[in-house]
């Protein structure tokens, strides 16, 4: 499996089976998507999902049930819950979690599901919710109002990946990007950065 990621939450896995895209938003950039067979949404904000791209895309869209999914048109989806285990461009992927980080006072709360593809690749969303096994890859969430670093940090030490690859990081500037990486670096075993565009082994 080969992970390429994308601006903020967005990575494509490709295997030998087919191209899985998840969480495209609206900072992504449109490549993301070319030759997707399937798009797993985390959860129903647009910096996670771009309805109007995914709209003309013709591929299923699987999302958490209850998601209100922002935008001028409606977006079909196919509707997952907590603990499903279904299979998107020919790979198992398990649902796990179930509602989106605190920012402030129970503020925001929606849907949101972590994926665990091929049980190897865990994508958390907007939490840190556990893959609830040993990965391979785990992506972490790098930025967010709703996140503190040391929280990232543990998170992903206790998840003990291979690889941990960083996400939701589009609100970084060069500095602050440095300071996180070098946070990571130096207390995350197998940690490494990806640009967006930049791609890796993801493992099996």
């Amino acid at each position: 499996m080969r992970i390429i990621k994308y601006t903020h939450s967005c990575v494509r896995l490709e295997t030998g089976g087919g191209v899985l895209v998840i969480d495209p938003g609206t900072w992504s950039e449109p490549a993301a998507l070319a030759g997707a067979d399937a798009v797993l949404v985390t959860h129903e904000h647009t910096d996670h999902v771009d309805v109007l791209r995914l709209a003309g895309l013709g591929v299923p869209v699987f999302a958490p049930a209850g998601a209100r999914l922002p935008g001028p048109v409606p977006l079909p989806v196919v509707p997952v819950t907590a603990g499903q285990r279904f299979t998107a461009a020919g790979v198992e992927v398990t649902a796990t979690g179930g509602r989106h980080a605190t920012i402030h006072g129970g503020q925001p709360d929606c849907a949101n599901l972590g994926y665990l593809v091929a049980d190897a690749v865990y994508h958390p969303g907007d939490s840190l919710h556990p893959p609830g096994r040993r990965v391979a890859t785990l992506l972490v969430p790098a930025q967010a109002s709703w996140l503190k670093l040391t929280e990232a940090i543990d998170f992903a030490v206790a998840a003990g990946a291979a690889r941990t690859v960083a996400i939701h990081d589009a609100q970084l500037n060069e500095r602050g990007l440095a300071s996180v990486n070098g946070w990571f670096g130096e207390t995350v075993p197998g940690y490494r950065y990806l640009a967006p565009g930049e791609s890796a082994d993801a493992g099996t």
